[in-house]
C-alpha cells in the first residue's frame, strides 16, 4: 500500500497540480466500509500526498452519505499526519466576498443524519473539540496564501448544516445572528473524526457565492458560481502547491496536540472493552489501544 503524509480532501478540480509526480489512483480498504473514491498519490517538492475526493469523482455522493469515517480511516491507514480539507461554502458576511478564501478555526454543527464518531458501545471515547482546527496548520496555509497573493482570511466560524437542500431565509438569518461566517454541508463530522483518529486537521472554505440572506442573492446565475468555483479551483491548487513544502518541513509537526487527542479520552475500562470495536480501531485508536 502507498504511503502518504499529507491529505488533501476536496473536489477533483485540487488535484491537477503542476509538478505532482510519481500519479497514481489506489484502492485503500477501511474496517468502516468504502471511503468515497480511491486516493490519489503523489509526491509534491518531495512530499508524499494522498488526494480524496469528498463526493467521488464526478461528484456522485451527496453530502448525507458521504463515509466520512471510512474516508478519515483510509487517510490514517496510508500514514497520513495532516489533513487539508478543502471546501466551497456560501458567505453569510458582505465582506466575505464571493472568491475568498477563509481559513476557519471554529464549526457549528447542524447536522444530524451523519455517524459521528469511530467508536461507540463497547469502547467509550470522549475528545476536546474546543479547537478544532489545528492552528499549526492553520498558520502555514495562512502563510501560504499570503505566498501566492491569495485573498485569503484567517478565522472564522463555519455554520455546517445537513443539506443537500439549501437554507431558508429564515435560517440564513439565524446563524448570522449567531456570528457564523460562512456555511455549507461537509467538514463535520469530518473535523470531529480527525480530532479522534489524532490528526492535524485544517479547512479552507471558499466562498463561492452569498447565502440566500442577501438581497442581491437571487441575480446570482449558475453562470456565475460555476465561474467562481473554477477560480476557487485554480487559487487552491496554488494554495496546496505552496502550502506543502511549509508543513512537510515543520520539525515542530510532532510536538502538536492533535497528535495525542486519545491520551486521556478513552474512558471504558481496557478489561470492558469489546474485542471487535478494538480491532476495528486498530489504525485510528492503535496508538493508545
Amino acid at each position: 500500500m502507498a504511503q502518504a503524509s499529507i491529505g488533501i480532501i476536496g473536489g477533483s478540480g485540487v488535484y491537477d497540480i503542476a509538478g505532482l509526480e510519481n500519479k497514481r489512483w489506489e484502492k485503500v480498504e477501511s474496517a468502516f466500509g468504502a471511503p468515497s473514491d480511491e486516493l490519489l498519490f503523489g509526491e509534491l517538492s518531495g512530499v508524499k500526498l494522498a488526494f480524496l475526493p469528498r463526493h467521488g469523482r464526478g461528484h456522485k455522493i451527496p453530502p448525507s452519505e458521504i463515509n466520512f469515517r471510512a474516508n478519515i480511516d483510509a487517510l490514517k491507514r496510508v500514514g497520513v499526519t495532516d489533513v487539508i480539507s478543502v471546501s466551497a461554502v456560501g458567505s453569510l458576511r458582505e465582506d466575505l466576498k464571493p472568491g475568498t478564501f477563509v481559513i476557519v478555526d471554529q464549526f457549528i454543527d447542524r447536522t444530524f443524519a451523519r455517524n459521528k464518531s469511530f467508536f461507540g458501545t463497547g469502547l467509550v471515547a470522549h475528545v476536546s473539540m474546543a479547537h478544532p482546527v489545528c492552528k499549526r496548520l492553520g498558520d502555514h496555509i495562512a502563510a501560504a496564501a499570503k505566498q501566492a497573493n491569495i485573498d485569503a482570511v484567517r478565522g472564522g466560524t463555519y455554520l455546517v448544516m445537513e443539506g443537500p437542500q439549501f437554507s431558508t431565509l429564515a435560517e440564513s438569518n439565524l446563524y448570522r445572528s449567531w456570528g457564523c461566517d460562512v456555511i455549507g454541508m461537509t467538514n463535520m463530522p469530518e473535523a470531529k473524526l480527525a480530532r479522534e483518529a489524532e490528526l492535524c486537521y485544517a479547512t479552507v472554505a471558499m466562498v463561492t457565492d452569498y447565502d440566500c440572506w442577501h438581497p442581491d442573492h437571487d441575480h446570482v446565475t449558475v453562470e456565475q458560481i460555476v465561474k467562481v468555483l473554477l477560480a476557487n479551483a485554480d487559487k487552491a491548487k496554488m494554495l496546496v502547491k505552496h502550502a506543502v513544502p511549509r508543513i512537510g518541513a515543520d520539525s515542530k509537526a510532532c510536538e502538536c496536540g492533535c497528535r495525542s487527542a486519545l491520551q486521556y479520552a478513552l474512558i471504558t475500562a481496557p478489561d470492558a472493552r469489546a474485542a471487535e470495536m478494538k480491532k476495528q480501531l486498530q489504525a485510528v485508536a492503535g496508538r493508545v489501544l
